[in-house]
């Protein structure tokens, strides 16, 4: 039997670990290992048109799996590539494997031609960043990269020269069981104790959630019942916790809406679960806050706390809810589900008036009508900016959605890259990206992945011919929008001359067709629609100090807007009030 080379080991460890695809872009320093991909059979090199791509597509198909997935990218600008998409996939807590492979290791240090230092670059996005110097390092560095990727939820980064990869593997190399999901964790007693007191002397307890809570959705509602709290959530973690919820009270933060604010800070005990809620001025400064996180470094870092909780939400909930005691007090949660019915009844006529004739057509009515019209089980790529906005208000969760995007990152760019990764997963399934016209334009090239695969992705793309989000932000810093505007193709003539189906949408009475036919295709396709940039009204109390870029704010107001059939499921719980 031949010797196998480092390469041939390491993709042979990749395969064990359960990675089906290595996304990348081919380059002589990888050459030795899409070599060995190419004589392997459980693993297929997924050819990106960029090294982003190959990121983000990575990421979001360890978000919609669960497990690991694996990118690479060729030494120096290949791998430098990589770094955005790497930053998103860490902080999505998504475990990815990404090889660096990197100029001959005897040059390295020397000024040599596309010499980077990749274990300098992804430091800061990466729970594990090492390189392979020599082939004795094989498999147990690559095995405590992928550890590392699984266990602690993030990116591993492996460094690896092309002369290297070449060498003999040696013959004689330990290879340990791999670990392939991660345990769940729970607090010790003296906490759920500690916790327990806290809630059983509180009158009104509101619960808050985010990504989380994945996987936790009945847990939280029990708890919920017993103790009669309302239920806000964060965007990421509208996904698990809005649908099925008797408790909705909305969502918080700039792109909020509802009673969600009100909810956590009308309270006397605030809940923060699963959730790194980064806008710190939506949150309250003087009641009670407890946050449970199974990542112990981001208790504390939002708000101060009267207890940390390191644990898994729905382990700690299951710990926690049979020692509380119930209540039987509703006056607080029904007051704040009155006041979430109110609030959406309020802001539902911004998109509902005159909307089927409006033109430039309104982006919410086109993200109203998206929603009802996808699968049941449809994943959803949303970009950020406006797109944002649109997902958190009218796509409906059921449980069975999913709704990925660069969240905690806020990258442009990353609905058709993430696309791409959630439909190799299962190409049966409807992948949705949501993108607009700044982002696609991006990244546009990776929609000939898309052919070159004949991946089913339907690119629904907001063509409001401006970065909108930022157009936005400027106006309310007092300040003229500049160097916004986008000067766009016929993107739909783009599309079919890539080889895909595409159609262009000015007119409301057009939409449905358009997405209907597009959604029966069975390959790839885009539907261009033509929407308004003003679209998105700004309330009469904001003031210039109140939103500082996409990522930061001082407010404590919410934007505007519609909010879909979420005011169907408001009017829904608003029934189980009980009438004087």
């Amino acid at each position: 039997m031949a010797k196998q080379n480092v390469a041939e080991q390491f993709v042979d460890i990749l395969t064990r670990a359960g990675v089906k695809r290595l996304y990348g872009v081919v380059g002589d320093s990888l050459n030795p290992v899409v070599d060995a991909i190419r004589r392997n059979p459980s693993i297929d090199w997924i050819h990106v048109r960029h090294e982003e791509t190959a990121a983000f597509a990575a990421g979001a198909e360890a978000q919609i799996t669960g497990s690991l997935a694996a990118c690479a990218g060729s030494c120096g600008p290949g791998n430098l590539h990589l770094i955005n998409g790497l930053y998103d996939a860490h902080r999505s807590m998504a475990p990815v494997l990404a090889l660096a492979s990197h100029i001959p290791s005897g040059e390295i240090g020397l000024g040599y031609f596309q010499e980077t230092h990749p274990e300098l670059l992804f430091q800061e996005c990466s729970h594990y960043n090492e390189m392979i110097s020599n082939p004795e390092q094989m498999p147990r560095l690559l095995q405590t990269a992928i550890q590392h990727a699984i266990g602690r939820g993030g990116v591993s980064v492996v460094t690896m020269p092309g002369d290297i990869a070449s060498k003999t593997a040696p013959e004689k190399t330990v290879e340990h069981a791999l670990v392939t999901s991660r345990p769940t964790v729970r607090p010790g007693d003296d906490e759920i104790d500690k916790l327990c007191r806290m809630v059983d002397e509180a009158k009104r307890v509101t619960l808050f959630c985010g990504s989380g809570t994945a996987g936790a959705h009945a847990e939280v509602m029990e708890f919920a019942e017993k103790v009669k709290s309302p239920v806000g959530h964060a965007l990421r973690g509208k996904e698990w916790i809005q649908y099925d919820n008797p408790y909705d009270v909305g969502m918080s933060g700039l792109l909020g809406y509802g009673a969600a604010y009100e909810a956590t800070h009308e309270c006397d005990l605030l809940i923060l679960l699963g959730t790194d809620f980064p806008y710190n001025a939506f949150l309250p400064d003087d009641v009670k806050i407890v946050q449970v996180d199974v990542r112990p470094e981001r208790l504390g870092r939002r708000s101060k706390l009267d207890l940390a909780v390191w644990g898994d939400v729905r382990e700690t909930l299951r710990c926690l809810t049979p020692r509380v005691k119930p209540k039987s007090d509703r006056k607080f949660l029904d007051r704040m589900l009155k006041k979430h019915a109110d609030a959406l009844e309020g802001v539902v006529k911004a998109y509902t008036r005159k909307v089927e004739k409006h033109t430039p057509i309104h982006p919410e009515y086109v993200a109203s009508v998206l929603d009802d019209m996808a699968d049941e089980d449809a994943v959803f790529t949303v970009d950020t900016g406006m797109n944002n906005v649109w997902a958190a208000r009218y796509l409906t969760p059921n449980g069975r959605r999913r709704v990925i995007g660069s969240f905690s990152h806020g990258s442009m760019a990353n609905a058709l890259p993430q696309a791409i990764g959630a439909q190799f997963v299962d190409r049966g399934r409807q992948v949705v990206a949501m993108s607009g016209d700044g982002g696609f334009a991006m990244l546009m090239g990776d929609f000939l992945t898309l052919v070159q695969y004949d991946l089913p992705v339907k690119v629904v793309l907001f063509n409001n011919s401006s970065l909108g989000m930022v157009e936005l932000e400027m106006m309310v810093g007092g300040l003229p929008a500049y160097g916004t505007t986008n000067k766009n193709p016929d993107f739909a003539a783009v599309a079919r001359a890539c080889g895909a189906y595409g159609v262009r949408v000015e007119k409301p009475k057009q939409l449905q067709g358009a997405l209907k036919d597009a959604f029966r295709h069975k390959g790839p396709a885009l539907v261009d629609v033509v929407t308004d940039p003003n679209a998105l009204s700004i309330p009469p109390k904001i003031k210039a100090d109140m939103v500082t870029g996409f990522a930061l704010s001082a407010s404590k107001v919410v934007l505007d807007g519609g909010v879909g059939r979420m005011l169907q499921m408001a009017r829904s719980n608003l029934r189980n009030v009980p009438r004087p």
